[in-house]
């Protein structure tokens, strides 16, 4: 017999553990999802979890957030939704907003300089290997590999901004999966573990979701669009599009539309905008934020709260620093997440018809290979701004990009960088644990004066 189907409180300390235990970034925390919600509560079956997640996939945003939503969706509704969205959300909110409280107030004081001259490092590591991960998995044919390639020339070298390189790859894969082109033919997830075998599932196989007519998109559009919005109507309205919190409202509201293929995709972008364009943030401190993030639980694009908590901190106006820091942060985090409710709860009773859609199948593929060669940006950015202290501006007609200052390697930074490859492809060490060590090595390098 299948479980019955929890009221919302029972469901609420299941989506709590679950929330607890979100570390090491979307696969892992599928990989929780999938054990407790399939495996153990049996909620929903196998089957059922692997379309949810690759309709989570089609959207912007951080697609474990949304599985977990969605799921919610189903059992109880939108209740549900935003009960299990935002308890996924609210650990790594409260925890990112202590450690940006304590970066603001000492981050230049030696054992905090230090944690983060380790944890950025093991960050750069990180990257790398997200860059490995997600090439073998998505670039499996030339043209993919070929996509992936453009992507990484066209951010690196010409400056294309993000969005144009989503679009473009999705257009490319959707026109080869409806020309029949086995190239863009795209595979389903898989997540960590079996489910156990006959077993009867609360939302089995052959549920499927609701038929929504067009008085559901108008509500749904009203009510979320009108949430995630208003508050940046509210902003730009009282304080003019110039302000520090109008362009925070503004910029991640936009990052929030084209946020495909994860967090380290658009880290990259986010990371230049912040520095080169707004002035936010200097280059290394990116990645002190990345670090808070791969430390806590919740989505890895929580670190855009640290660097809209920076961005008001730094400009506060007439407020205090850190109130400012903290609305700042708060903000961010409003305007990146209302967005993922929306998606959800527009989209998903059309999940069904979605299912089987080869031309959306092509367009994620190339996405995903697209993500690849960003990424890959991303880890090229990092280790210019982690290793060395100085880069400089190559221009040529069209071609605009930062090279390093021999002279300005920074050997330890070098050295933590190596060790922290090694650990996790050598000796298959964990994110966390390397993290740690990185961040010790760095106190301790601090304190002997060599960092």
């Amino acid at each position: 017999m299948p479980p019955p189907l929890p009221s919302l409180s029972e469901a609420l300390p299941v989506w709590g553990r679950i929330a607890a235990l979100s570390f090491g970034g979307p696969a892992g925390q599928i990989a929780v999802m999938h054990r407790i919600l399939v495996e153990e509560r049996r909620w929903i079956s196998e089957r059922r979890f692997l379309h949810a997640l690759n309709f989570c996939t089609l959207l912007p945003g951080p697609e474990a957030q949304q599985l977990a939503t969605y799921v919610g969706w189903l059992l109880h509704g939108t209740r549900g939704g935003v009960l299990a969205g935002g308890l996924f959300v609210l650990p790594g909110l409260l925890a990112i907003m202590g450690l940006s409280w304590v970066y603001a107030l000492y981050g230049a004081v030696g054992p905090v300089a230090g944690l983060f001259f380790g944890l950025k490092a093991a960050v750069l590591a990180i990257v790398a290997q997200a860059v490995l991960r997600i090439g073998r998995k998505a670039l499996g044919n030339g043209a993919l590999r070929a996509v992936a390639v453009a992507s990484f020339v066209a951010i690196f070298l010409f400056g294309v901004p993000f969005p144009l390189i989503v679009l473009g790859a999705g257009v490319i894969g959707w026109l080869g999966a409806r020309a029949g082109l086995p190239h863009f033919a795209a595979g389903g997830h898989a997540a960590a573990g079996a489910a156990p075998a006959d077993g009867a599932y609360l939302l089995g196989d052959d549920a499927v979701s609701e038929v929504a007519g067009h008085g559901h998109v108008l509500r749904v559009l009203a009510v979320w669009g009108g949430l995630w919005l208003a508050p940046v109507a509210l902003v730009l309205a009282l304080l003019g599009p110039g302000a520090v919190f109008a362009q925070i409202a503004l910029f991640f509201s936009q990052m929030a539309m084209v946020t495909f293929g994860g967090a380290y995709a658009v880290l990259a972008y986010v990371a230049q905008a912040a520095v080169d364009q707004f002035g936010w943030l200097r280059p290394g401190e990116m990645l002190d934020g990345l670090g808070m993030a791969e430390t806590t639980p919740g989505p890895l694009i929580m670190v855009t709260q640290f660097v809209g908590f920076m961005a008001a901190f730094r400009n506060p106006g007439a407020l205090p620093p850190l109130l400012a820091g903290t609305l700042g942060g708060l903000l961010t985090t409003w305007v990146t997440f209302a967005p993922c409710f929306l998606w959800i709860f527009l989209g998903a009773p059309y999940v069904e018809r979605l299912r089987g859609n080869r031309a959306l199948a092509g367009a994620l593929s190339a996405i995903t290979a697209a993500v690849a060669g960003v990424i890959l940006n991303l880890a090229v950015w990092f280790a210019l701004h982690t290793l060395f202290a100085e880069t400089r501006t190559v221009s040529a007609g069209p071609l605009r990009f930062d090279w390093p200052v021999p002279a300005s390697l920074n050997p330890w930074a070098l050295v933590l960088a190596l060790a922290a490859l090694a650990a996790l492809f050598r000796f298959r060490l964990g994110v966390i644990p390397t993290l740690a060590a990185c961040a010790a090595a760095g106190m301790g390098l601090r304190a002997l004066g060599w960092a």
